[in-house]
C-alpha cells in the first residue's frame, strides 16, 4: 500500500507533514515547526513517530522537536552539510544519499539557495517531494545564504523528477507568490485558472500546499527560466537562464 501524507499546519503560515505506513502504522514527519498540532495529527491518526526529517536549520522548521511526544525515540535525519546548526543528528546525509525511511528508499537532494545546505527528500515509489523552502507553490524561497545561480541549479534538479510528483513545501505562501507570478505571465491560462482555485481554497481556509510538479513547471516562474517566451516577456531574450532566474528572483524581493 501506497504511504499516506498528511498536511499539518503549524505557526501562522508553516506546515508540517506526516508520511504513514497503514501496514505498519508507522509514521515519519518533515519539519517541525510547532510540537502540538504535530502531536494532535499523529494521535488523530494512530500514529507512532519512528523519524523526523529536517530540511534545514531555520528555527520555524525546527523549533518543534523537542515537544514531540515522542522525542525520546525517534530518529532525526538532517544534512551533514548543515549538521552544526541543526538539533543533534541520528543520521547525517549528503546529496546523493539514499535512506529507509517506512520501508521505502528516499533520495537526498541538495537544494541549497534559500540556505547552504538545504536538503529535499524524495519519495520516488510514492511521488512525493518535500523541498520545504526551496521550491514553492508558484514560488522558490529567498535567498538568505545562497546565489541565484545556486538556487536555478536547485530548480534544474527539481525538474528531472517525474511530473506527477506531489511537491510538499514548507509554507502557505502561494496567494502572493500567483499575484507576483500574473505580473510576469498574465497571458497564462493555465496561471489564471489556478489562480481561481487558489483564490477560493483560500477563501474556504483550505491549504494551498502539497501541489504538483506538473502544475509548477506549467505556471511558477522560477521553474521556467529557461522559457522561451517567458524570457522574451522579460526582454531578456539572449540571457542565461541563471541571469533570468536571477531577475526574476530580483523583482520578487521587490515585490
Amino acid at each position: 500500500m501506497p504511504l499516506t501524507l498528511t498536511t499539518v499546519p503549524c505557526l501562522q503560515d508553516n506546515y508540517a507533514f506526516i508520511v504513514g505506513n497503514h501496514d505498519t502504522r508507522e509514521a515519519t514527519v518533515v519539519d517541525v515547526p510547532e510540537a502540538a498540532p504535530i502531536n494532535a495529527a499523529l494521535v488523530a491518526g494512530g500514529w507512532t513517530l519512528t523519524t523526523v526529517l529536517l530540511t534545514h536549520h531555520h528555527w520555524d522548521h525546527i523549533d518543534g522537536l523537542d515537544g514531540l511526544d515522542a522525542r525520546a525515540s525517534v530518529k532525526v535525519v538532517g544534512a551533514a552539510r548543515d549538521a552544526y546548526r541543526l538539533p543533534p543528528l541520528d543520521i547525517a546525509v549528503t546529496e546523493g544519499d539514499q535512506i529507509d525511511v517506512l520501508g521505502e528508499r528516499v533520495s537526498i537532494i541538495d537544494v541549497s539557495g534559500h540556505t547552504i545546505g538545504h536538503i529535499a527528500f524524495h519519495f520516488s515509489d510514492s511521488k512525493l517531494a518535500f523541498t520545504a523552502d526551496s521550491l514553492m507553490a508558484l514560488g522558490c524561497g529567498r535567498l538568505f545564504e545562497g546565489t541565484p545561480a545556486q538556487m536555478w541549479d536547485s530548480m534544474q534538479k527539481f525538474k528531472t523528477l517525474s511530473a506527477d510528483t506531489v511537491i510538499c513545501s514548507g509554507h502557505e505562501y502561494t496567494q502572493s507568490n500567483a499575484r507576483f507570478a500574473e505580473t510576469l505571465d498574465p497571458d497564462n491560462s493555465d496561471l489564471i485558472s489556478r489562480i481561481e482555485g487558489i483564490d477560493a481554497a483560500r477563501a474556504a481556509g483550505e491549504p494551498t500546499v502539497p501541489t504538483t510538479l506538473d502544475m509548477e513547471l506549467r505556471t511558477n516562474p522560477f521553474l521556467r527560466a529557461d522559457d522561451p517566451a517567458l524570457k522574451a516577456k522579460l526582454g531578456m531574450k539572449n540571457a542565461s537562464a541563471a541571469d533570468v532566474f536571477a531577475e526574476i528572483r530580483g523583482r520578487k524581493d521587490r515585490f
